[in-house]
């Protein structure tokens, strides 16, 4: 699963004009990029608070309020995209926190 390249398709409202991609080198590139777009709009929301923590279920939440959320990995064998869900995102962004809280 290492080194294949991702594209995260995400549309943040109802209106069409905000859906917008992002690539990545890997899977864990991505996750953590999904990650690293929550803890902005945290900062967004919070300026005032330097330290701010959250919880799976808070990125949950994130992830569930936007309107859209998929994934497209490169598959080397068939040479070619396969998309992935909200859900499948979501397990993997977890995947992701567990290894970084390990380290």
């Amino acid at each position: 699963m290492a080194n294949r390249h991702t594209i995260i398709l995400m549309q943040t409202s109802q209106n069409r004009a905000t859906r917008t991609f992002m690539d990545y080198e890997s899977i864990s590139q991505a996750m953590g990029g999904i990650c690293a777009l929550y803890e902005r709009k945290l900062k967004e929301l919070n300026p005032a608070i330097r330290n701010i923590t959250y919880d799976i279920a808070d990125l949950y939440n994130f992830i569930d309020g936007l309107a859209d959320l998929s994934a497209l990995i490169y598959d080397h064998s068939i040479q070619a995209y396969l998309p992935y869900d909200r859900q499948w995102i979501k397990q993997r962004t977890f995947q992701h926190l567990k290894k970084l809280a390990i380290h």
